[in-house]
């Protein structure tokens, strides 16, 4: 009778493990993105997204940076890119109702507004098509507001011995006139 249930308990054991090994992960997800973008890949889609939100929000940008970021720590693939916004705000606008007011423009061309950020008041995130935004007053200057982008984790290429470094692309993420 010991044996049979020992048996048993092996059995349904062993199972369990063969089952659980056929399920994928989220960091099975995050290792092996599907349809990988190439370095372009990722520098178009951040700097796409950040052009549109600047131009729906009609910010006033005074820089924009671009750098690919690993979506693990802080070199292994995948990556994403990332655009970092600048932009100054209107004078005396009052965080609040600004930041909410720049959501809800955001929301109504698709955007979709998640959880704020809890290291910025009246910050926002949102998100489209795979992509995050978080919009919040400049800490040290509240006078301006800053727009961080960040594309999808699908840059599986190998870039742990490159040198981080940030590019302008001011220009690029200006609206069309």
């Amino acid at each position: 009778m010991a044996a049979a249930a020992l048996t048993t308990s092996l059995v349904l054991g062993g199972g369990f493990l063969a089952v659980n090994r056929l399920h994928a992960t989220p960091s099975d997800a995050l290792d092996h993105p599907g349809d990988p973008l190439d370095d372009s890949g990722s520098k178009a889609q951040a700097v796409a997204s950040a052009r549109q939100i600047v131009g729906v929000a009609q910010l006033h940008t005074v820089s924009a940076g671009y750098s690919l970021m690993s979506c693990k720590n802080q070199q292994d693939p995948p990556y994403q890119g990332a655009v970092y916004v600048t932009f100054a705000l209107p004078p005396r606008a009052r965080g609040d109702l600004y930041f909410a007011g720049l959501a809800a423009t955001l929301a109504d061309r698709g955007w979709r507004e998640g959880l704020p950020p809890n290291n910025h008041p009246f910050a926002r995130t949102l998100t489209r098509d795979g992509v995050t935004a978080v919009v919040y007053r400049q800490d040290d200057d509240p006078a301006s507001g800053v727009a961080r982008i960040y594309g999808q984790c699908r840059n599986v290429n190998d870039h742990r011995g490159d040198a981080a470094a940030w590019v302008d692309v001011t220009q690029d993420v200006a609206p069309a006139p």
